[in-house]
């Protein structure tokens, strides 16, 4: 019996401590990609040497829709697309609370050295949010 590759990847990912929840949204990539007529972009460098790049749509104050390019490990991968499924469809306010804990809850675990990821995740989406509102008047 042949084993795939996601399944070898969900094996090891298994092995080194990630969650199911942070393997499946590291497989499925879902919020990975660029938005053609984003209202901000905005990029974060990490202590490790990832990079991600955040675009944002917002309508009427709201986050319409929020996409990812990283350059970066499982755990940043993860990290961000949770963060996606935190904010997508909240007021900028509202996302501006979420915090490192609830992407944390979301994932349920990650390897304690990848914890960074998730810090990074978070400061970038609040970098791009504040960056969208200091350039649309607050």
């Amino acid at each position: 019996m042949q084993i795939s590759s996601s399944d070898a990847e969900r094996k090891m990912l298994t092995d080194a401590g990630y969650a199911d929840p942070a393997i499946d949204y590291y497989l499925e990539k879902k919020h990975i990609g660029h938005i053609s007529n984003a209202d901000q972009i905005s990029e974060k460098v990490g202590s490790c040497g990832d990079i991600m790049k955040v675009y944002l749509k917002v309508e009427n104050d709201t986050i319409q829709d929020v996409k990812y390019e990283i350059t970066g490990c499982a755990g940043a991968i993860s990290a961000a697309m949770a963060a996606v499924d935190l904010v997508k469809g909240k007021k900028l306010n509202d996302a501006m609370n979420m915090n490192d804990g609830d992407v944390f809850k979301v994932l349920q675990n990650i390897p304690e050295k990848k914890h960074h990821c998730i810090q990074l995740a978070v400061k970038t989406l609040h970098k791009g949010i504040e960056e969208y509102k200091s350039s649309n008047g607050g």
